[in-house]
């Protein structure tokens, strides 16, 4: 894959470039020269296949979307697609996977709303979790079907963790994301190091990816 890259470095018509964005990802940048506008954005349709080619033999499903996309707008546009509407339960994000959806244009058409479920007593008796450790695959499976169903969605996205820096349950700071929808459900648990704000944010874009990609695999 390097290889590649250094020749499109080195091409005369077509340059790429990386583009670090915090917690958005890294965004892939290819910039062509062309003898008029046809001929330039056929190069660059012609490179951008090889190098989402060449990523995804690499490093699998991680490009999301193109151009200003961002996680949300990815998102928004799949259960569209789908005609399928949804509800989310937060816990350590307190609020931010919503407020990152309500900035869709037309969110009403598929957003349901949210439960921020940040004391385990909310967990417990409005989402039906089982009493026990709350920082959990287990438990965000269950927040995402209490929420599911709590609002009448047809999938429910939810996301439990430790903001840190002190552990509970046992955990040190990080998030468990799920997704539930009748008869199926999606998992990931991950550890992010960093202050609150960053954990926060990065459970926020993170659980987004894994209902992306639960939504991906079920078309």
């Amino acid at each position: 894959m390097a290889s590649r890259f250094e020749e499109l470095v080195n091409d005369d018509r077509v340059t790429i470039a990386f583009l670090a964005s915090g917690i958005e990802g890294i965004k892939v940048r290819l910039t062509a020269r062309g003898d008029h506008d046809a001929h330039a954005t056929a190069l660059l349709v012609n490179e951008e296949s090889i190098v989402r080619s060449l990523i995804e033999e690499k490093l699998g499903d991680i490009i999301f979307g193109v151009d200003d996309q961002s996680m949300e707008d990815v998102v928004a546009a799949q259960l569209l697609e789908r005609g399928l509407s949804l509800a989310v339960a937060e816990s350590v994000t307190g609020g931010l996977i919503a407020s990152r959806l309500v900035g869709v244009a037309g969110a009403s058409q598929w957003f349901r709303g949210g439960v921020v479920s940040y004391a385990s007593e909310v967990k417990f008796e409005l989402l039906k979790v089982p009493v026990g450790p709350v920082v959990s695959a287990s438990a965000a499976e269950a927040m995402a079907s209490g929420v599911r169903d709590l609002l009448k969605a047809d999938v429910g996205l939810s996301v439990t963790g430790v903001a840190g820096p002190e552990e509970q349950d046992g955990q040190p700071a990080g998030r468990c994301s799920s997704v539930s929808r009748s008869g199926e459900r999606s998992t990931r648990r991950a550890a992010t190091a960093g202050d609150r704000p960053r954990v926060r944010a990065y459970s926020a874009i993170s659980a987004l990816d894994v209902l992306r990609r639960a939504l991906d695999a079920s078309s």
